[in-house]
């Protein structure tokens, strides 16, 4: 993992965000649209989540050391986690800011304007957003990967809001505006609890994605001859790296040295099925009830 490159996109978030907020405030501004005014409390959302990620990928890319031997990649749990709690604190504003629009409508005025300004910073958001998503999958990073999401909730904010902001100007029913912000208020509720279990599931030590545990069945089939037999594999994942561990059972009447040149065959064709993985094999031998006494309490779950 490059942590300049993960660094240099979270930098990119920022400069988004702040470019953002500054439209989005100027369009809200102009037409006194309570709907657009929820679109660039989202923003600030975005730059504040965009920070975040900065310090946790900062301290993600940390070598391991004598206190963290796994390193510090979990730490980008936290931010995403952040990030879906602050979803729901801008969500809840939005909604406090809307419902008393939908009691009293408010005109809003200079329109045109203001929807300009807000598809501009829509676009801005998409390329970002674009960008962070490919470089988050590329690298393995939730961080970036959450933070992608988010611009891509704001963009198609965004574009309900300009609808509803539309349709406002067009009608001349002024509680769709209110309406429109409380639609949009719901949604990203729904992406910032998507990002909270995401997170919590980390943190908890899930499992790697399935088809990397059928592309480490596949290595561990390749080599189940000559008396070779394995059991209690065990993953998990913490955001861009990969861990597994296994037992190696292999007869007892082989050299050391044999046995430990198949431990080491397996690890590296296991790192080469799977990218970023760290590999814990112990070997046993085949004929010792003993071996076996711990397959109930290890066998991967």
């Amino acid at each position: 993992m490059n942590g300049n490159s993960l660094t240099r996109y979270a930098w990119l978030s920022v400069a988004v965000a702040l470019a953002t907020i500054a439209l989005k405030v100027a369009a809200w501004w102009i037409t006194g649209s309570v709907g657009l005014l929820s679109d660039a409390m989202e923003s600030g959302v975005n730059l504040v989540a965009a920070l975040l990620a900065l310090w946790m990928l900062t301290l993600a890319e940390r070598p391991p050391d004598e206190e963290h031997a796994y390193g510090y990649s979990k730490a980008e749990y936290f931010s995403s986690g952040a990030e879906g709690g602050m979803i729901f604190i801008a969500a809840a504003a939005i909604i406090w800011s809307a419902v008393p629009r939908v009691i009293e409508a408010t005109p809003i005025e200079k329109v045109g304007p203001g929807l300009v300004i807000s598809v501009v910073a829509s676009v801005i958001n998409f390329g970002a957003a674009r960008m962070l998503m490919r470089a988050g999958r590329r690298h393995g990073s939730i961080t970036l990967e959450a933070d992608a999401h988010h611009l891509l909730t704001d963009v198609w904010t965004s574009a309900g809001v300009i609808a509803g902001v539309a349709l406002v100007w067009l009608t001349g029913w002024y509680r769709l505006d209110a309406i429109v912000a409380i639609a949009v208020a719901l949604n990203i509720l729904w992406t910032g609890f998507r990002l909270l279990r995401r997170s919590a599931l980390g943190l908890l030590d899930r499992a790697i994605a399935q088809e990397h545990r059928e592309a480490l069945q596949q290595v561990l089939a390749s080599h189940e001859s000559n008396g070779v037999v394995f059991h209690a594999l065990r993953t998990r994942e913490a955001a861009g790296r990969s861990f597994a561990s296994l037992h190696v059972l292999v007869p007892g009447r082989w050299s050391v040295q044999r046995g430990h040149d198949l431990c080491e065959r397996i690890e590296q064709e296991m790192r080469s099925a799977v990218p970023n993985l760290s590999v814990i094999t112990h070997l046993e031998p085949l004929e010792d009830p003993r071996s076996f006494e711990d397959e109930p309490l290890d066998r991967e779950g």
